[in-house]
């Protein structure tokens, strides 16, 4: 199916999606939001691609965000001319298939917030992030004040959150919100080699792996180890739980069926 404002390819059990809205900077709007929804969950229902890679059109941003300048021009029109918003990645969207964020430039608002709910961000050299919504008025409603203080240190967050000040690549590896800084023209191949080493891997395992670590964060250890989560169950009864001990053994790569 043809999208208008997001790309989308499978190949090599991994979905590229790249949101194609540079003209704006790949600032989201509602019909890009109802794109990257059905998207999202064509991925996660596809049983052919075990990885994601989300990134943006061009080399000046991954999102900035909320495209403001269409939501003011919406406002005052009859509601039923508008589409609803919708939260994408950033809520309301349970996906235990990783997801990684090549972040080619700004990721501002709302593209950081989508970035954060990635599960790894590589960035290249010129990235930049910001949470700048008290700036206008707004607040970081789509995950954005909830993510970012757990998963950076809480007073590196705050002050983040607090002024809507730019970080930059550099400083975002530093604090932990980023996994790795590679040059522009190297971002995608960094991606790729990620999505890759995650594919050496059980499908499912990783994605047990997933569950159990997002869905315990909250949790105080004990109560965690003693849960049972229906993906950790599924990997341990699986064919590739019987496969990879015997590709080891043989010595050779395993070869996953992702049942």
């Amino acid at each position: 199916m043809a999208y208008q404002y997001i790309l989308y390819e499978k190949r090599e059990r991994i979905a590229h999606v790249t949101i194609n809205r540079p003209e704006v900077r790949n600032a989201m709007h509602p019909p890009a939001n109802q794109e990257l929804a059905e998207i999202l969950h064509d991925f996660r229902d596809d049983p052919e691609v075990w990885v994601a890679i989300l990134t943006g059109a061009g080399d000046k941003a991954f999102s900035a965000g909320m495209d403001l300048k269409y939501s003011a021009e919406q406002q005052g029109r009859p509601r039923s001319s508008q589409s609803a918003p919708l939260p994408g990645l950033t809520s309301g969207f349970v996906c235990w298939k990783p997801i990684i964020a090549a972040v080619n430039g700004f990721a501002m608002g709302g593209g950081l917030e989508t970035a954060l709910a990635c599960d790894i961000i590589i960035a290249a050299d010129h990235a930049q992030f910001a949470l700048p919504e008290p700036r206008v008025g707004l607040t970081a409603g789509a995950g954005g004040m909830h993510r970012l203080p757990r998963q950076v240190p809480l007073k590196q967050a705050m002050g983040m959150l607090l002024t809507g000040r730019r970080i930059n690549a550099q400083e975002a590896f530093r604090i932990g919100l980023v996994n790795e800084v590679v040059p522009f023209p190297e971002l995608m191949p960094a991606a790729e080699r990620w999505a890759k080493e995650i594919l050496e891997c059980a499908p499912l395992s990783v994605r047990a792996s997933k569950q159990v670590a997002m869905s315990s964060l909250g949790w105080p250890l004990e109560v965690s180890m003693s849960r049972t989560f229906d993906g950790q169950r599924a990997a341990s009864e699986s064919e590739d739980s019987k496969e990879g001990p015997r590709a080891f053994a043989e010595k050779r790569s395993p070869q996953w069926k992702g049942r």
